[in-house]
């Protein structure tokens, strides 16, 4: 073989050999046959991951939309979801987008008073499609893919402390102010069983609560609130003993309010504690029958507590004081039969007294047995005599009208609260600020509250 023939046949096997264990370029002819199949998965990757991002968008907007009806809780609950989620750029009927909103949904808790949101959205389909990939909805006549979120959320509750309850059991307007009532009820809020007016001044209260309309009383004003029982019915028949009206064995003395009636007699005047007469129940609870009057300061010292209660008579003040010694308490209890008799503090004098911070009558400064009907009105509390009183005030039948200045007893906490059947503040009527909060609690009193409608929450 020629030397030339065998140079060119020994170099083309030497290359060939070259070729065989060659792999450089490997890559490359794999890629050309993957592109194709990597690209369309890249794409689908793509094109779910923007199903997942728009999918959270609507749901952080159905949040926000039913926390938002649930809040509303009014007939108008539709509405404010829509507008919520309007402003996650959701807009109902726009761009293939649904809001529904429901106030009937089903609770995790049980019952269906729920607020339910739910926005859907239909996204054509790109490249989902080219591997046979129809959808689970159509759009325009072609496949697409609808997105949906749901969000419910319940309407939670508040319970506000109230230093005023009307209980408005005659059926007539329960708090009503006239002019510009000199009140400071900063941290205590007020509450009618019906309606409440206040004309010139909102008392300062931080809520204004009635149950049918609240007009012009609290910095918070809210309508529509749940009626509030009466707190307080049931010491009547747990705390005042059966057996103190048969003390008096049917004679009540009465003020003389005619120029022939017959004195007030002696037993019935009195300056010390107790008083002379007083009939003595054990445990620091006396009875006294009829009208009593004051004929000097008296003060009473009982570091257990003390109750008093009068029996078919007013408890007249004369322009003197009757007060609590310092670590004292004392209940005023007006009790007996509803007939002639006034069942109420009267008087040019001062009632400074704090409540017994224990026992039956707990936390009760003045209490009017809720079985009285009559006589029980009051038309110049604060002022005749001058209320400075640490404690609650429980005059369930009273029309009360507050004219005076209401402050907190010398020798006792920051606490007032009154629960009458209706009130009346007039212009010079000055409610000091009644601390329902650890005041009342520091006087042993369990504070009556309201429900008001807070915010809304998600439940699911």
């Amino acid at each position: 073989m020629p030397t030339c023939a065998w140079f060119f046949l020994s170099t083309l096997l030497h290359n060939l050999a070259r070729l065989c264990t060659d792999r450089r370029g490997n890559v490359a002819i794999m890629m050309g046959f993957m592109l194709a199949p990597l690209i369309g998965a890249l794409g689908i990757g793509f094109e779910v991951g923007n199903w997942f991002l728009k999918t959270r968008a609507m749901q952080n907007a159905a949040d926000s939309a039913a926390i938002a009806a649930a809040t509303n809780g009014s007939s108008t609950y539709a509405s404010e979801a829509q507008a919520v989620a309007a402003q996650y750029g959701f807009v109902n009927g726009v761009n293939n987008v649904t809001v529904t909103a429901s106030n009937t949904a089903t609770c995790p808790s049980g019952g269906n008073t729920c607020y339910s949101v739910q926005i859907t959205s239909k996204v054509p389909l790109l490249v989902s499609q080219v591997i046979g990939y129809t959808g689970n909805a159509t759009l325009n006549g072609a496949g697409a893919e609808q997105l949906t979120s749901t969000a419910v959320a319940n309407l939670t509750t508040i319970q506000v402390p109230l230093c005023l309850l009307a209980l408005g059991t005659s059926g007539a307007q329960d708090i009503v102010t006239n002019g510009n009532p000199n009140a400071h009820m900063t941290g205590c809020s007020v509450m009618a069983n019906t309606s409440a007016t206040c004309n010139g001044h909102n008392l300062g209260a931080p809520y204004g609560l009635a149950h049918a309309q609240d007009n012009g009383c609290g910095v918070i004003q809210v309508s529509g609130v749940p009626s509030v029982t009466d707190p307080y019915a049931s010491v009547a028949t747990s705390a005042i003993p059966t057996n103190a009206l048969s003390q008096c064995s049917g004679s009540f003395p009465q003020e003389p309010t005619h120029h022939n009636d017959p004195a007030l007699p002696n037993s019935n005047q009195w300056g010390v504690w107790p008083p002379p007469s007083a009939h003595s129940l054990g445990n620091n609870v006396y009875v006294v029958c009829g009208d009593q009057q004051l004929t000097g300061t008296v003060t009473v010292n009982a570091p257990s507590g003390a109750v008093l209660i009068v029996e078919n008579g007013q408890l007249d003040t004369n322009g003197n004081t009757l007060q609590t010694a310092s670590g004292s308490g004392l209940t005023l209890v007006f009790s007996g039969s509803s007939g002639s008799y006034t069942h109420a503090p009267t008087g040019g004098g001062t009632l400074d007294i704090a409540a017994p911070t224990s026992g039956a009558f707990s936390g009760m400064a003045i209490y009017q047995d809720p079985n009285l009907t009559t006589g029980v009105d009051i038309s110049a509390a604060g002022n005749s005599p001058t209320w400075k009183i640490s404690g609650a005030v429980y005059l369930p039948k009273s029309n009360v009208t507050l004219s005076g200045a209401v402050n907190k007893a010398s020798n006792g906490t920051n606490c007032f609260v009154m629960v009458m059947d209706e009130i009346t503040i007039n212009g010079t009527g000055d409610v000091l600020s009644g601390d329902t909060g650890n005041g009342c609690a520091g006087a042993g009193l369990a504070v009556p509250t309201a429900s008001v409608p807070g915010r809304g929450q998600l439940v699911n």
